[in-house]
């Protein structure tokens, strides 16, 4: 267990204000690299008829995770899943009222230009907040970076991670439908308690973060996962639907949490370029490991979706905890000399 990372202890009440503005700015940000990131699941159905953030996402991270607590990096995380969330909702809103998807994308456009141009407006806060130099990236190129202790652990565990997120929110309905034989509006409704769940897990996870810590937060996520999964297994429908309703919760903690222990991992002067590595090894998780499940399911079984689940859970599983003992070695022999 390990305390969060800040630039001060103390703040002078001008100091405290504009620390907390800059939060909420970077909350902003985060919701708005949520809101397009459900658009084209939403708006597809309609968009095929007619054959027509990565820097930021890493900066952000990295930012929080230098400065600010665990508890602020679960609701920042939070905030993105409210971003998800919303944009189904515009979308549909312009579909049903026969505007078109074009229309969606318009609106969402619209909200990120509002908070684009607060984001700019907030760069004085950036500057006296020090966020330019404070927690520098160190340019470590790759073939540097996976010879630091645990660095390649990280990585597959965070492909693991995204690879078992998005087969799991993308997939359920298909699943459910295809193998378990719920009708297709029950199937609808509990995915979107799958994404809810992990939301709302995260604002939950906010208050507690800090007490227990991101190493133990990152374990109870997993066996919750790992609870959820079992469920999903069980030959009946009931306890299958629950079960992936506990997957999503489960999922809360392990993300921001192994972003949020990256200084502590690796040492702030890495941590930049380690917070972009790792996610791109989280982004490779979520573009390849969906699609090959797809594969899987039409030329297997589509019966397959727990277990596919389970082998990235496990990967999970084992990678963090050798992570750990990784990152223990290192920090007793720097401890030594």
């Amino acid at each position: 267990m390990h305390g969060p990372f800040t630039v001060k202890d103390s703040f002078s009440r001008e100091e405290t204000v504009m620390v907390s503005l800059l939060l909420a700015i970077i909350y902003m940000a985060f919701l708005s690299l949520g809101l397009p990131d459900s658009l084209l699941g939403s708006g597809w159905p309609v968009m095929r008829l007619e054959l027509g953030a990565g820097a930021v996402d890493a900066a952000l991270n990295n930012y929080v995770a230098v400065h600010y607590s665990s508890r602020q990096m679960s609701w920042l995380h939070a905030f993105w899943g409210v971003g998800v969330t919303i944009s189904p909702y515009i979308m549909s809103s312009c579909l049903i009222g026969g505007l078109g998807w074009q229309t969606g994308y318009r609106r969402v456009s619209l909200l990120q230009i509002v908070l684009t141009v607060i984001l700019f407006a907030a760069l004085p806060l950036w500057r006296r907040s020090g966020g330019a130099s404070e927690g520098a990236a160190a340019d470590v190129p790759l073939s540097k970076a996976v010879k630091i202790p645990g660095v390649p652990f990280v990585m597959l565990a965070f492909l693991g991670f995204c690879a078992l997120e998005t087969t799991a929110g993308l997939w359920a309905s298909s699943y459910l439908v295809g193998a378990r034989g719920v009708d297709a509006e029950t199937a609808a409704k509990f995915t979107a308690l799958f994404y809810m769940g992990e939301t709302v897990g995260r604002v939950a996870n906010g208050f507690v973060a800090d007490r227990f810590g991101d190493r133990n937060m990152i374990r109870v996520g997993l066996v919750l996962i790992l609870a959820g999964i079992g469920r999903v297994l069980v030959p009946i429908n009931t306890v299958a639907l629950a079960g992936l309703v506990v997957v999503g919760p489960g999922a809360a903690p392990v993300y921001p949490c192994i972003i949020h222990a990256t200084p502590y991992n690796f040492g702030t002067e890495n941590s930049q370029a380690l917070v972009g590595i790792q996610m791109a090894s989280a982004y490779t998780g979520s573009t390849l490991m969906p699609p090959l499940f797809g594969l899987i399911a039409q030329h297997i079984n589509v019966g397959l979706y727990p277990f596919y689940l389970l082998l990235f859970a496990g990967l999970m599983l084992v990678m963090t905890e050798l992570l750990n003992r990784a990152v223990g070695r290192r920090r007793q022999e720097s401890g030594r000399q």
